[in-house]
């Protein structure tokens, strides 16, 4: 590395002066932050921090004047000192050493790159899930984190890293902005831990030759504070440097991997709530990260999400702090206060949690609510075919009458807007994509012709819609529609009716959601690949099936023991929506064939015989249950074929 220049810092592993996790795990500044010292900067070490006057610091008195020169004043303040400036009276001067001439710290050496920003979804997805927590319960996962990590210090006993600490452990006045973190080289010497929290504190002692990201730290402060801290330190804050053996790259990694999990994937309300599924809700996290990294969250959504997280973690730091200043009985006024603090806390929390549930997250704060207004049919009463094709023929509108009014447009974006209630858009083989398809407000027909599977539709992954009406009455026929990366359900009706007839929805987000009080009707059709229900029923809506295909949906990663129970269709009872099933396919899903969350104390499942008018003989009992459920829920289902869903076919539970 060239003399002067500093290491490149990993943009999701600069350490933030806010208290860490147990055990002295700390806590990441979200990613994008970087080293940058502005005014600090040296001739000599351009990309280096340069505090005033570097002098030796003997003893607690040399420490607090070494601590005193590190003092760092704004650049302005700084140029405002001129020949004629007037020192202020009250301000304590700094205390006067013989100047004697002491080494500058040598640039840092780079520290290993890991390849944990590199990683796929599905790798990080395994290395979470499979090989460290392996189906452990939230209360566990620090646990499993220690014994995987202990594990893979066993490689080497001893090497070196990059201390990156608080700076308040060195200054007494500094701008955060310039120096995010003190960097020091480390030997470090890995010992057998005696418990959960010493598994992540690590013996370190200043290595050779004297290194930092401040050119002039005086090494005998860096020694007395190491002697302080009896020079254990905590081990996420060290960083294995480049040129070790390849062992040193296996521990850099477990080190990022901790890391990760404490800084993005640890939430302080984890162990102490009860979760089915651990392992699967690391999983839902790494996927909102992953989305919020590739662009798939649009960015202003992703930052609005960041900025909550960040704003929940500060407003539990000022809790704790604010009840740890409290030396006696809190007076009322400090009791009102706490509760203040602490319920705001807990509504953030609620807010997180909508946001990385990915079937919550569309329809809570993420989710923009169609807002254009409907514009009804056109003033002088004719409807308008709109054609969606590069060049139009006349063989394309051979079969329409005489009388049809035409408009043709290259762009499916174009033809949505230009439409009026009553109007038709007609597509030809393509691919196409359009925005408005999230804004159906008016009442109108879109149908492909020729082969549905060549008229394909995909959605914009930098937008979180694809789908979404609240139009009276609005049909798609004979397309295919490709959800490519939008966190919302590739259908959602808000309101009014909708009808899907002979159309493929191949999902990657949630499936076909239809909203409090909407209808939906699905004729001959076929639905795959959604995270989550293929079909989901708020409470209060109404949806027709009818000879469809519904398969391989509910693909979110989860333990054997706790499967999701979404799968084909997904039913919300209260109040009871209408369903009325003729002559589908439901098959291979990853949960139910059919969930039905009701408000009874009632919990069973049953098999597909049990659907159909002829129950399974010898099980009165159920056939009596089931029979009486799909009355009061208005539930039809006849001549279905439900098979192969790995939870079973149709399962009732009390919500």
């Amino acid at each position: 590395m060239a003399s002067g220049a500093r290491a490149p810092v990993p943009e999701d592993s600069v350490r933030t002066a806010s208290p860490g996790r147990r055990g002295g795990k700390g806590v990441s500044a979200p990613p994008g932050d970087s080293v940058a010292v502005g005014t600090l900067k040296s001739a000599a070490s351009p990309a280096r921090a340069v505090a005033a006057s570097p002098r030796p610091a003997k003893g607690k008195a040399g420490r607090e004047a070494a601590r005193r020169r590190l003092q760092l004043q704004p650049a302005s303040q700084a140029e405002g000192r001129g020949e004629g400036a007037q020192e202020d009276e009250d301000e304590e001067p700094l205390l006067s050493v013989p100047e004697e001439v002491e080494e500058e710290a040598q640039p840092l050496p780079p520290v290993c790159v890991c390849p944990m920003r590199g990683m796929w979804r599905d790798e990080k997805v395994a290395l979470y899930c499979d090989e460290v927590l392996r189906g452990c319960k939230a209360e566990d996962a620090d646990e499993a984190m220690s014994n995987y990590l202990s594990e893979k210090l066993k490689l080497k006993d001893k090497w070196l890293g990059v201390w990156r600490t608080n700076p308040e452990l060195f200054f007494v006045k500094y701008e955060e902005a310039s120096i995010p973190f003190v960097g020091v080289l480390v030997e470090v010497t890995c010992k057998p831990h005696q418990s959960l929290s010493s598994c992540f504190k690590v013996t370190v002692s200043v290595a050779e030759p004297f290194s930092s990201n401040i050119a002039n730290i005086p090494r005998n402060l860096v020694n007395e504070i190491l002697e302080e801290l009896e020079h254990s330190v905590p081990l996420l804050e060290v960083y294995p440097v480049e040129g070790q053996d390849s062992d040193i790259h296996d521990i850099a990694l477990a080190l990022e991997v901790v890391r990760f999990f404490y800084d993005f994937l640890w939430r302080d309300w984890d162990d102490e709530e009860s979760c089915e599924n651990y392992t699967a809700l690391i999983e839902e996290r790494i996927n909102l990260w992953c989305d919020i990294q590739d662009g798939t969250i649009p960015g202003p959504i992703a930052q609005r999400f960041k900025k909550t997280l960040e704003k929940y973690k500060n407003k539990r730091v000022e809790l704790i702090e604010y009840q740890s200043n409290i030396k006696e009985d809190p007076s009322a006024a400090e009791a009102v206060e706490c509760w203040k603090k602490y319920y705001e806390i807990v509504m953030l929390c609620g807010l997180l949690k909508m946001w990385e549930d990915l079937r919550l997250r569309v329809h809570g704060p993420f989710f923009p609510r169609i807002l254009r207004r409907r514009k009804g049919k056109r003033d002088f009463g004719k409807t308008i075919t709109h054609i969606v094709a590069k060049v139009m023929t006349t063989d394309m509108v051979k079969d329409l009458s005489s009388d049809t009014l035409l408009q043709q447009h290259d762009d499916l974006d174009l033809a949505l807007d230009s439409c009026y209630s009553g109007d038709t858009v007609v597509i030809f083989p393509g691919e196409y994509q359009a925005v408005n398809l999230a804004l159906l407000t008016d009442d109108i027909i879109i149908k492909g012709i020729g082969k549905r599977e060549e008229i394909m539709i995909t959605s914009e992954p930098s937008h979180d819609s694809f789908v979404v009406s609240k139009a009276d009455n609005v049909k798609l026929m004979h397309l295919s529609l490709i959800q490519q990366g939008t966190v919302d359900g590739i259908v959602v009706v808000e309101s009014g009716h909708m009808t899907l007839e002979n159309c493929i929805l191949k999902c990657e987000g949630t499936g076909v959601c239809v909203l409090t009080g909407a209808a939906l009707t699905i004729t001959d059709s076929e639905i795959t690949g959604a995270q989550g229900a293929g079909v989901e029923l708020y409470p209060g809506s109404i949806a027709i099936l009818e000879r469809n295909e519904i398969h391989h949906c509910n693909n979110l990663r989860t333990s054997d023991n706790s499967k999701s129970t979404l799968g084909g269709v997904n039913m919300k009872v209260l109040p009871a929506p209408k369903l009325k099933m003729t002559n589908n396919h439901i098959y291979n899903n990853n949960g139910y064939g059919v969930s039905i969350l009701q408000p009874t104390e009632q919990y069973f499942i049953v098999a597909e015989e049990a659907l159909n008018k002829g129950a399974a003989s010898g099980d009165k009992k159920d056939d009596s249950m089931l029979s009486r459920v799909m009355q009061n829920l208005n539930l039809e289902m006849n001549n279905n074929k439900i098979e192969a869903n790995l939870k079973g076919d149709i399962r009732i539970v009390t919500s």
